[in-house]
């Protein structure tokens, strides 16, 4: 899937949309045609993606934007974000569960437990809130999409990112659930891994790496964003946005 849909008219969500990949699915999914509702916790982070979104619209007409600073521990902000959204449009047609955070790497036994909790927080209950906020929103979608990011490291679980792994693989176990329920409807739901990418998070978890080595988030978002037009017919797999390919899942033998 390499051809950017047309998404005119069709409601996206995005969060985590004020830096990285998320601020380029979101831009890139406005000039697409979307209307997107951006949410982050940088207000200005938010505010640049705005002007980008406008100025792409005086030059194409295509594109707007609702702009939402939310911290995703929030969960009753979350709960009234659905509700809004309800109210606003009544439905839902894509949601990019995209924010999340690191914490520390580092030996399991040593993070401290508010670091553990916050990760579990608003990589696993914000990404559960959220799902619970809008599936009802998506199913009244034709073609509802939600793309929910991962990592890597939710498989590999290699020394010293035992929280961000943990996290990652319930988001992933969570989703896989979600697509199982919602089978026999529209929605569909792909959890993306996007490989290492030019991020601040990356530049974090790796500080003595050469970012001139991976690929900037706006190529990588170029690679997400197809997955939220009415083409997409698989569910519950997990799509290498490196490798551009969809990948099953395979219990222990």
């Amino acid at each position: 899937m390499t051809d950017t849909p047309d998404l005119t008219g069709k409601i996206a969500l995005v969060t985590g949309a004020s830096r990285g990949i998320g601020y380029f699915i979101a831009r890139q999914m406005a000039a697409a045609g979307a209307h997107v509702v951006a949410v982050a916790r940088t207000v200005g982070g938010l505010e640049e993606l705005d002007d980008e979104i406008k100025a792409e619209r005086a030059r194409t007409g295509k594109g707007e934007a609702t702009l939402v600073p939310l911290d995703l521990t929030d969960m009753a902000g979350i709960d009234r974000l659905g509700g809004a959204i309800h109210e606003r449009w009544g439905r839902l047609d894509v949601l990019v569960a995209n924010a999340g955070i690191l914490g520390v790497i580092g030996p399991l036994a040593h993070i401290e437990a508010k670091v553990f909790e916050k990760v579990m927080a608003v990589n696993v209950t914000g990404t559960w809130r959220l799902i619970r906020s809008v599936d009802p929103l998506l199913r009244l979608s034709d073609a509802g999409r939600a793309l929910v990011l991962s990592s890597g490291a939710a498989h590999s679980a290699r020394a010293y990112w035992g929280p961000y792994a943990a996290s990652k693989a319930a988001v992933e176990a969570m989703c896989r659930s979600w697509a199982d329920e919602t089978k026999n409807t529209a929605l569909k739901v792909a959890i993306v891994n996007p490989g290492a990418t030019r991020t601040a998070m990356r530049a974090q978890a790796m500080p003595g790496e050469d970012p001139a080595t991976l690929p900037d988030p706006s190529e990588i978002a170029a690679r997400i964003v197809p997955l939220a037009g009415a083409a997409l017919a698989e569910t519950g797999l997990i799509f290498d946005a490196r490798a551009q390919v969809f990948q099953r899942y395979r219990m222990p033998a």
